[in-house]
């Protein structure tokens, strides 16, 4: 490792720490020429598959992008950002595991799907009114009809509903 301070290429690690889930490693270094200190982060890399997009393209998969379609839905909803980035690390990890070279947009956009019900029921029907190109409200009902019903009682209780109790009876 290059000192940034003055290129120096001998450098030695002098305290090593687990930062996280031990996902990454913090180093203080030390430059053996002008003793200046640094930190340096190590993680490991590794690859996630190539998306096919829904025309046949084929795009390197692209973490903004994922992190930004996920805080768009979760846009001034009361999430706190420790459970977003680990909603985020959960679908990359999916997305590893599939074991793929590549992996279909749309698969990606499920499990997207599946990580938004289980945070916020409004950001999951933002994302979800989105991606499935809802043509009116009709087809915005049904989708929060469907996720009413499907919500486990624990996470049903951890939000506010989408419809107002009468609205829900008087639809079923």
């Amino acid at each position: 490792m290059h000192c940034p301070f003055c290129s120096n290429d001998d450098t030695r690690v002098i305290d090593s720490r687990l930062l996280g889930e031990g996902d990454q490693v913090r180093r203080r270094r030390e430059c053996q020429s002008c003793k200046s200190r640094f930190t340096t982060y190590e993680t490991a890399e590794l690859s996630l598959p190539r998306i096919i997009k829904s025309d046949g393209r084929r795009e390197t998969f692209i973490d903004e992008k994922l992190r930004s379609g996920m805080l768009k839905a979760l846009e001034k909803r009361p999430v706190p950002m420790e459970r977003i980035e680990n909603a985020i690390n959960q679908v990359k990890k999916k997305v590893r595991e599939t074991g793929e070279r590549e992996i279909g947009s749309r698969q990606l956009g499920e499990l997207v799907m599946d990580s938004l019900r289980n945070l916020d029921q409004v950001a999951y029907v933002r994302f979800a009114s989105v991606y499935r190109s809802f043509e009116d409200v009709r087809a915005f009902l049904e989708e929060i009809k469907q996720l009413e019903n499907d919500l486990p009682p624990e996470l049903r209780d951890q939000q506010l509903d989408l419809l107002p109790p009468e609205q829900r009876k008087k639809d079923s």
